[in-house]
């Protein structure tokens, strides 16, 4: 989907992303609550596809934790693991800040772009292989809303942390990128030239 659709809004799908690339500024406040309504409106909309054909098969439920691979915390017994709500904002906080890094690295204007799709794919992968143990992985606010919406009960009420932590950890992951990582050569833009460049005005053709 970055390859699909980047070139036309940016690929984000996740509003920790929108305010990560905010942070680190490579992306308008202006645009920040647009896009998370279209995140959360097009998770959601996945989410009830899912969810209907899911309801195709006998074993499907959508109730208890983690049903409907929602996210959660603080589960005593559940599939025998269970982490506090302190190590689940930590792994989702880490974990995104991690993700921003890596995508803002992969985007930048001195980074090979045509490879950047496959690096960002690679990093959410490794990030869904560590935490899917501890949260059944968020790292995405709307999608773990939209999955919240169906289930409802204890992911709904644990979805703040699911809001909060990630985006936490975009902001942060934006940050240090901006700060630390960004190399900071002067850079002529199209918009610099077209300051530095004094308009002529076009030569009459018919003046004698």
């Amino acid at each position: 989907m970055a390859y699909a659709v980047g070139h036309i809004s940016g690929g984000h799908f996740n509003p920790a992303v929108s305010f990560g690339l905010w942070a680190g500024g490579r992306f308008s406040s202006r645009d920040l609550l647009p896009y998370i309504a279209a995140q959360v409106l097009g998770a959601t909309a996945a989410a009830g596809v899912l969810y209907l054909i899911l309801q195709g098969a006998e074993a499907f439920s959508a109730e208890g934790t983690g049903a409907f691979a929602t996210n959660f915390y603080d589960a005593p017994g559940y599939a025998g693991r269970s982490y506090s709500m302190p190590a689940a904002f930590l792994a989702e906080a880490v974990l995104t800040a991690f993700f921003l890094i890596v995508i803002m690295g992969a985007t930048d204007r001195f980074a090979s772009g045509k490879f950047a799709g496959v690096a960002i794919g690679l990093a959410l992968t490794l990030i869904h292989l560590i935490s899917i143990p501890i949260t059944n992985t968020s790292v995405n606010p709307a999608r773990s809303t939209s999955q919240a919406i169906f289930v409802g009960g204890q992911a709904i009420s644990q979805l703040w942390l699911f809001w909060l932590a990630p985006i936490a950890g975009g902001i942060a992951g934006g940050f240090v990128y901006r700060t630390l990582l960004q190399r900071r050569e002067e850079i002529i833009t199209a918009e610099s030239i077209v300051q530095h460049t004094v308009a002529t005005p076009p030569a009459d053709v018919h003046q004698n």
